[in-house]
């Protein structure tokens, strides 16, 4: 295992993430985050506050599997 490095700057709703592999951006509050990670990729996250729940949905990618 090799070491990593990720530091997270927040300004009120909005997180600059800086990372070994580039710079990430989210915003959002406390129940749901839209974050936009360092190689590109997007996703929703929701939570249930004070539970350590949560649920984590790609943003714009389609769906490879068939449905039937």
């Amino acid at each position: 295992m090799g070491w990593g490095y990720r530091k997270s700057i927040k300004m009120g709703p909005f997180r600059i993430n800086l990372s070994k592999s580039g710079v990430g951006h989210s915003v959002g509050g406390r129940g749901a985050r839209y974050t936009r990670t360092a190689d590109g990729r997007r996703e929703m996250t929701f939570r249930i506050p004070g539970t350590g729940l949560s649920w984590r949905r790609p943003v714009g990618r389609r769906d490879r599997r068939r449905r039937r």
